[in-house]
Order: C-alpha cells, then structure tokens, then sequence
C-alpha cells in the first residue's frame, strides 16, 4: 500500500503508447539543434526514422537505432545540457497524446490506482515529461552514466526495456502493490513481460510482434486511428468500435 492507502497498480509504457510520437527521438532532435549533438545527427535521425515510415525496417530496428545513436554521441555531453533540452521539447510536445491512454489514466485516477510508467527513453526527459503533464506515482526510464565531474560516458547502467516485468514488480513489492486487479498496457515486444504479469493486459496499437503474442495469448488488443478506438477481439480478429474502458 502506498502512502495514500492504493494498493492496485496500473503501468504504462510511454512511447507509442501514451505520446504519439517518440520522446527518445525529440530529445536527441533538439540536442542537435542546441549544438550538444553535431548537426549531422539530425540527418542520421531522419534516416532511420525514414526507414521506418518507408517499411525498411521494423519498430523495433528504428527504436534500437534511437538508442545506438543516443549512446555515440552522448558521451561528453553534461547532465544540465540534456535536462535543458528536456525541458524545451516536453512543453512543445506534451499534449500530443493517444486519447485512450487519456481515458484510461483518468479511469486509473478515479478508481484509486497508484500509476507508474516503464519507458526506453532516457530518464532526464520521461522525469520532465512526467512532472510537467503525466503527474503519474513514479517513472522508469534508462538512466545512462556519468563520470565524476557530472558528463555522461556513453554506457548504460540501467535499461527497463531488457525486463520490464522484473522492474514492475521489484517496485510493486517494495512499495506494498497488489497486482491483482492489475492493468499493463503496451504497444511493443519490449512490453510482453510486463503485461504478462498484470490481470488486465492490454495491446495497444501493437507491432506485428506484440499482436502476434497478443493474440496467441488472448490478450486485449485495441487500436486508435484518428480519433476512432478500435477493440480487436483477439482470436477471431473482428473489430468492436465505442467505449472500450
């Protein structure tokens, strides 16, 4: 139970998820453009993210790649250097949002959940983002090192993404969490461990990778084009439109 007295625990992942576009990718976007980055970085960013619009590369390929180039050419660069950039891109961007993840946290609110995010993107910009617009219990995000003088080396010391699951319920544990009655809702392969352990998993706007387990599994799957929320019943593969809470 946390200090409030919620026991029940809803988790979300971030990007594609709950922001329409990809946090991990606006900040490194606007480290270039504030010369922390060089200017050529901006290229190399509108190329992968080309492939992926281009289907020359999957999700996945596109998100791995945001991480490649984030830990090349973020060695050197100060922790202030990239919270500034956070706390540019975050007012700029932070309404653009998927309106079911807006439902259900309003949902998770009013029925007393204690709600926590699990993102990949680095920890500066999902901390930003979440005391400037989420305002959620508590926030993951990948936390990369720095040397003693406070510039960051290139390496990763922590990285949710490799065991989602793991990270939510060593946090569910240490902080007196049910996870009965338990909501997880993602839209990629990196979220399975965690809606593999909740009561109510939900897909949301899943890969092919997470609709395939999705289904397999039986698992919510729900969609959202344009202003429409689509449930897919998952095994038979038919769409229901209307209130999907």
């Amino acid at each position: 139970m946390d200090h409030n007295g919620r026991t029940k625990l809803a988790v979300f992942d971030i990007d594609g998820t709950i922001f329409r576009k990809n946090l991990h990718f606006e900040l490194i976007n606007e480290l270039s453009w504030t010369g922390a980055f060089p200017k050529e970085v901006r290229k190399r960013l509108t190329e992968v993210y080309a492939d992926w619009l281009e289907h020359e590369g999957t999700y996945d390929q596109y998100r791995q790649a945001l991480v490649d180039l984030y830990a090349e050419y973020i060695r050197g660069v100060s922790e202030e250097k990239v919270r500034e950039a956070s706390r540019v891109v975050i007012p700029f961007h932070m309404k653009r949002t998927y309106i079911f993840a807006e439902q259900l946290i309003r949902k998770f609110r009013q029925d007393g959940y204690h709600i926590i995010a699990v993102s990949g993107s680095p920890i500066e910009i999902v901390e930003e983002y979440n005391r400037d617009y989420l305002h959620f219990d508590f926030v993951f995000g990948s936390v990369y090192e720095k040397d003693d003088a406070g510039f960051y080396t290139g390496g990763a010391v922590f990285e949710p993404t490799r065991a989602k699951g793991d990270v939510v319920k060593t946090y569910a544990s240490e902080h007196g969490l049910s996870l009965d009655d338990s909501y997880g809702i993602g839209d990629t392969e990196s979220d399975v461990s965690l809606l593999e352990i909740v009561d109510h998993p939900i897909a949301f706007n899943p890969n092919r990778n997470l609709k395939e387990v999705a289904e397999e599994r039986g698992w919510r799957i729900v969609v959202e084009k344009k202003d429409v929320i689509y449930e897919i019943a998952a095994r038979r593969g038919e769409s229901i439109t209307g209130n999907v809470i």
